[in-house]
């Protein structure tokens, strides 16, 4: 058979073949895009934790240690949120408005003694909003499993407020559950209208939340605790295109 001799062979074949440029094309923007994304991708320099200058410390016993080679950052508390202050270590020079927060914690299965985070969009040590956990509840028995995530926007949004006001919508559990003791990865995802907060590459979030504060700006971020002390490790900020 000659293909130029059927008449329908020539529209199939344009056919197909603007398929499969369309395809191609679409393959070409996915990979480009996941490479920026893996491009911009920018890590959070423990490293220098005790250069003078390099952070800024709000209530907070800064120390820096080692795992597996890499530094860890530990920050004791001291202060309470319930006197109206929390303990936070900005990184200078690095901001954030919407995107990706990705870090690993580890806190203590110590009732009421085990908060930490991180704090985003931050104008001062009592304005600001925040993602933290509670680690002794990861694997408490309900209600106290359901308040494993938070999310909080100071100073009008405080925990209290909104479990107050708008009871199991800023707070869950937190699935997969970490050991309450152990090492745990976190992912934030930020856009201008919502908050999603990942636990250990879950494919679900274990919290998503409208985000509250009208004034949303490209603001430092920090690392977050209160009550007790938390380390933190490969803290990484992939920046939206928002």
């Amino acid at each position: 058979m000659y293909l130029a001799a059927h008449p329908f062979t020539p529209a199939l074949t344009m056919k197909t073949m603007k398929k499969f440029l369309a395809r191609l094309l679409a393959f070409a923007w996915m990979g480009t895009a996941l490479g920026c994304a893996t491009n911009n991708q920018r890590p959070v320099d423990l490293s220098t934790l005790e250069k003078p200058g390099a952070w800024k410390f709000f209530h907070v016993v800064p120390r820096i240690d080692q795992r597996d080679g890499k530094p860890v950052v530990h920050l004791q508390s001291l202060v309470d949120s319930a006197n109206g202050n929390v303990g936070l270590a900005l990184s200078g020079g690095v901001e954030f408005g919407t995107g990706t927060i990705e870090l690993e914690l580890k806190g203590r299965n110590v009732r009421g003694r085990s908060f930490l985070g991180i704090a985003f969009n931050v104008v001062d040590e009592r304005a600001f909003e925040a993602v933290y956990f509670r680690p002794f509840n990861f694997k408490a028995d309900d209600p106290f499993r359901e308040r494993a995530v938070q999310y909080v926007s100071w100073p009008a949004n405080t925990w209290e407020r909104l479990r107050k006001d708008h009871p199991k919508v800023f707070e869950n559990a937190v699935n997969p559950v970490p050991d309450p003791d152990g090492w745990f990865r976190a992912r934030i995802e930020v856009t201008t209208m919502q908050v999603r907060v990942f636990v250990n590459n879950a494919g679900a979030p274990s919290l998503t939340v409208n985000r509250l504060p009208t004034d949303k700006k490209i603001r430092p971020i920090g690392l977050f605790v209160d009550t007790g002390d938390g380390s933190f490790a490969n803290v990484r900020i992939t920046p939206g295109r928002e």
